[in-house]
């Protein structure tokens, strides 16, 4: 089965939601790799990398997210798997 990597960038109501949390969950059942962390502009954004469907499978879930999420736009980078990831994790934002 082929690889794959996206970088998204997801806006709308995506924060203070479950997102990461509910991105986290659905990716380590997909077995992807990747990580997943808001953004100080009220964005999430998230790397995926694992088999090519199960990334697929995971950014068609990011264009409705989890309930309460109010997904605006879903911004998509495809790119080619580099094997960089072991798991799937929240990232720490580095701001306040």
């Amino acid at each position: 089965m082929p690889r794959a990597r996206a970088h998204v960038f997801i806006s709308g109501r995506v924060q203070g939601v479950g997102f990461r949390y509910s991105a986290q969950d659905l990716a380590a059942r997909l077995k992807l790799g990747g990580w997943v962390r808001n953004l100080p502009d009220g964005r999430v954004e998230a790397v995926f990398e694992g088999d090519e469907d199960a990334v697929q499978r995971m950014v068609d879930w990011c264009r409705e997210g989890p309930p309460g999420a109010f997904v605006e736009r879903v911004g998509v980078d495809w790119q080619p798997a580099t094997g960089e990831f072991r798991e799937f994790r929240i990232e720490r934002t580095g701001w306040s």
